[in-house]
This record gives C-alpha cells, sequence and structure tokens, in this order.
C-alpha cells in the first residue's frame, strides 16, 4: 500500500510543507513541496496564525496518512529553538484535530536514512532528496529539501529495516545497500 506523508520542517520565518507518495518498495513520488514564510516583524500570535492556516491548507488539501515533524533540539540560540517548538506545536494540533499521527524525527535520523551518513550537510541532503524523487531541480529553499526528507525518512523507516527490506525484495536477506542504510541507521541511533 502506498503511504502519503506530509513532511515538515517547522519554523517561524520559513516553514518547510511537503507532501510525498511511498511505495512498500520505497518508490517515493513528490505531490507538492513549497515553504510557507512570515515577516519577523509580526507579532508572534499573527505569524503562528499564518503557519496554521497553511498547514490547515495543505492537510485538507492532501490527506496525508501521516505527518514527520523534525524533532526541536537544542541549540545555542533559544529563541530559535522556542520559534521552532511553537511552530511544531501549532503543526501537531492540526494533525492531531483531524486525527493524523505524528512522528518525530531528528535531523540526524533524517541525513542518516536520506544520504547514509547522519553527519551529511545539506547540500547532500539536497542532493539526495532530488535524486531519490527524480526531480529536474534541486528543491529550493532547504526549508522545502528538509521537508521532502523528512517526508522520505518516516515512510522508509517505518517498515523498511533489515527484515522489511528483504520481505520487500522476497529474498531471504537484505541487499548490500538496504544492509548499509539499515547501519547508516543504527549508528545515527546510537549518536544520539
Amino acid at each position: 500500500m502506498t503511504i502519503r506523508v506530509m513532511g515538515i520542517d517547522p519554523g517561524l520565518t520559513r516553514c518547510g510543507l511537503a507532501v510525498v507518495d511511498v511505495e512498500p518498495n520505497r518508490h517515493s513520488t513528490l505531490v507538492a513541496v513549497g515553504v510557507v514564510g512570515t515577516e519577523a516583524g509580526r507579532s508572534l500570535d499573527q505569524r503562528l496564525l499564518v503557519i496554521a492556516e497553511a498547514v490547515d491548507e495543505w492537510l485538507d488539501l492532501h490527506s496525508p496518512h501521516v505527518l514527520a515533524v523534525e524533532r526541536v533540539f537544542s541549540q545555542l540560540n533559544v529563541s530559535t529553538v522556542m520559534g521552532t517548538a511553537q511552530a511544531s506545536g501549532v503543526v501537531i494540533a492540526a494533525a492531531a484535530r483531524r486525527g493524523i499521527p505524528v512522528a518525530l524525527h531528528t535531523p540526524t535520523e533524517v541525513k542518516a536514512a536520506v544520504t547514509g551518513n547522519g553527519q551529511s550537510d545539506k547540500v547532500a541532503v539536497t542532493k539526495m532528496v532530488t535524486k531519490i524523487l527524480r526531480l529536474d531541480a534541486p528543491p529550493r529553499p532547504a526549508d522545502a529539501a528538509d521537508a521532502l526528507a523528512l517526508a522520505i525518512t518516516h515512510a522508509w523507516r517505518r517498515g523498511v529495516g533489515l527484515q522489511g527490506a528483504a520481505a520487500a525484495t522476497g529474498a531471504g536477506a537484505a541487499t548490500p545497500a538496504q544492509r548499509m542504510w539499515a547501519e547508516a541507521e543504527a549508528r545515527a541511533r546510537r549518536s544520539r
């Protein structure tokens, strides 16, 4: 069964939104991608309202099975963390109102799933997202590519590990590429 995942890279200034359809064999297809932006000079309540309305519109338009949201992590810039957390809360509440499950993924998990290396930079993630989705051009800005990577990560991680990969291929063991992916994912989990 194809799963439709909406990936969200939360932020107050730019919130990346993406919808991807992923088949059981991991074939991934872009449905929609975009960024909703808010101006730093606007009040917090108005900024969150803009994000909430955009997310509501996307949820109603695309009817995802699940949301994949970047997990807020501690940074030195507390105001950035707070804005990201507030935007995440708006997104999670919108999904909850519709009964849509939400999964949280760390940036390291996403990088490992998409590139095979949890320490990859944004350029490498964008390049792999472009390749995975067979896009003619890289998604811009980086927030859009990150939202796509979140959606892909969730779909791939929800059932494809060594056993899931072997079952999907009908083989008794995973392919070398699937083993490398599972090993990279395991390393990313250990480094959290």
